[in-house]
Parts: C-alpha cells; sequence; structure tokens
C-alpha cells in the first residue's frame, strides 16, 4: 500500500481578512479583540499611547468644548463613531443628542471630530475619509509640534472639499459649532 501525504497550503506571506463593523463588534464582546483598538477601513489598528502634551491638548479642549456646546448637543471623548466600514475612536468629538440617545448604537456622525496629533500626524490624516464618509462637518487636526490646527470642512464623496491651516496666533472658531473657539498661542502655550 502506498501512502499519499495531503497536499500542503501554499503560504505567500501574511494575509489580511477584511473585518466589517458587526464583526468587530461581535468579535470584542467574545474579548477576541484587544482593548485599545479602532476598526479603519475593514483593519483592526492598535491604538498608540498618549504623551503627556497629547493629554495636555486634550484636557484644555474638553474644557472649551463643554463650555461652549449648546444644548442638544453632546461632547464626547475617546469613544467609537460607526462609519460604513469603519469605527475611529477620535479624540474628541461633538454628536447630535443626548447620552441615552446612545444606548444601544455609537454615534454615525458627528458636528465636530478632534484629532490631537503629535506623533500620530499620518494615522490621523488616514481617518479623515471615514469621517467624511460618514458626513462629519467639521475635522481638527491639532498638530501640536507645528502649533497649527489642520481644518477639513464640507464632506463630499468621501472627502473634505475645504480644508485650511491656521496658526500659529489667531484664534480659530469651529463653523459646526460657533461658540467654540480656541486663542492658538493660548493653547500652544509652553
Amino acid at each position: 500500500m502506498t501512502l499519499i501525504e495531503a497536499p500542503q497550503p501554499v503560504v505567500r506571506g501574511p494575509q489580511i481578512w477584511p473585518l466589517g463593523v458587526k464583526a468587530y463588534h461581535a468579535l470584542g464582546e467574545l474579548g477576541l479583540i484587544p482593548e485599545k483598538t479602532e476598526l479603519l477601513y475593514g483593519q483592526v489598528f492598535h491604538k498608540m499611547p498618549k504623551s503627556p502634551f497629547h493629554a495636555y491638548l486634550l484636557r484644555v479642549l474638553l474644557n472649551l468644548l463643554q463650555a461652549a456646546v449648546p444644548k442638544g448637543l453632546m461632547v464626547s471623548s475617546e469613544q467609537p463613531i460607526t462609519c460604513a466600514d469603519s469605527e475611529p475612536e477620535p479624540d474628541l468629538s461633538v454628536v447630535p443628542g443626548q447620552i441615552a440617545d446612545f444606548r444601544h448604537s455609537h454615534p454615525r456622525t458627528a458636528e465636530l471630530v478632534i484629532e490631537i496629533c503629535v506623533t500620530s500626524h499620518d494615522y490621523d490624516r488616514a481617518k479623515l475619509r471615514a469621517y467624511a464618509s460618514a458626513g462629519v462637518k467639521e475635522c481638527w487636526l491639532v498638530l501640536g509640534p507645528e502649533k497649527q490646527i489642520e481644518v477639513h470642512r464640507q464632506p463630499q464623496g468621501g472627502q473634505f472639499a475645504e480644508h485650511a491651516v491656521h496658526g500659529p496666533g489667531g484664534a480659530l472658531t469651529s463653523a459646526a459649532v460657533p461658540g467654540f473657539t480656541v486663542e492658538l498661542d493660548r493653547l500652544f502655550a509652553a
């Protein structure tokens, strides 16, 4: 009798299987997705640790936002926004509604999203397509080392039609949350 071995699979390098939002949630509930991750375009990414400067900028902007946001809008920090194939967790977001509105699902859009970029510029810029696709009205990339804020507005077809860079110096007022103004020199003061 001749022994025939089973064929071995051909390995062509690492394979990435796209993951949808529902599967990401299900795997997370089973404990199979590590904490401190976010889903971007069907792939799971580890979130970067936050430097003291990042945490400082976050706290200052959170205080300013909470004081400026009118009734009917809610400020969230590091909480998911569910997009078509992504679930980023922006550093700060202003979403329409109240806490009880999100008991069973995450917000699907925001008036304003703020990402603080101290060492994560490229990664945070990669999220812009997800935010634009979700109809986020305005996205700020707070560029810490450069002492600038990059503003993206008017989402259209998976991108933002308007882009501007502000700073250093002067003040910046949000178009989506008009009561929210940031004095750039004060924000980036040493």
